[in-house]
């Protein structure tokens, strides 16, 4: 009697077949989610950059600071004034008022100052704040986009996106520990995305 099955050659014909389908699943799941970064970075945090300087180039003064500008302050000083961007609407006001529009956020309630970020580890809602930050590596305060609750994977493409390499300490895009005691992080590697799971990061304004 005659028995029918299948040969070794094509068992592994049927399993190269599954592992190439497999990994063109992970890989397309993996172009998603980069042209996801690249949307969010392009038309909400590098956006607030853009937007920020159009507003120096057209006004002459500094978005955030003092009351003129969108701030606090009653006397503007060059320095942001620690603006919440997702719970104000005087820096919005501002912008509208010169026909500048606001950076597209996925949280309507935001005010364009909040992302909700999805990550490989996390989802969080990341907030962008003007601030007048100092950072311990170069010695200097300045103006900046200061964003909490960042996914920390998703922090690092942003820094390969804005500086062309990957280093939290460096460049215009970094991390940032906390604002209350104004330090910053000094390591020239991010940490773990799998076990620190959001980061707080700065933008050179």
């Amino acid at each position: 009697m005659k028995r029918s099955g299948f040969t070794l050659i094509e068992l592994s014909i049927v399993l190269i077949i599954i592992g190439l389908i497999i990994g063109a699943v992970m890989k397309g799941k993996d172009l998603i989610n980069s042209a996801d970064q690249k949307k969010i970075y392009n038309t909400w945090v590098n956006q607030w950059q853009v937007t920020f300087n159009t507003y120096q180039d057209r006004t002459g003064g500094v978005l955030g600071d003092g009351i003129i500008n969108g701030g606090t302050a009653t006397d503007p000083n060059g320095q942001c004034d620690n603006v919440r961007l997702d719970t104000t609407t005087s820096v919005q006001n501002k912008l509208k008022a010169i026909g500048l529009d606001i950076p597209v956020s996925n949280i309507a309630t935001s005010n364009g100052g909040a992302y909700k970020i999805k990550g490989k580890y996390t989802t969080s809602t990341a907030t962008a704040y003007l601030y007048w930050l100092y950072s311990h590596t170069d010695g200097t305060y300045k103006n900046r986009l200061y964003i909490t609750g960042m996914p920390t994977d998703v922090a690092i493409a942003f820094d390969t996106m804005t500086d062309g390499a990957i280093n939290p300490s460096a460049g215009s895009f970094r991390r940032y520990a906390d604002t209350s005691t104004g330090t910053d992080g000094t390591s020239n590697t991010w940490p773990d995305a799998s076990v620190t799971k959001t980061v707080n990061v700065s933008l050179e304004l």
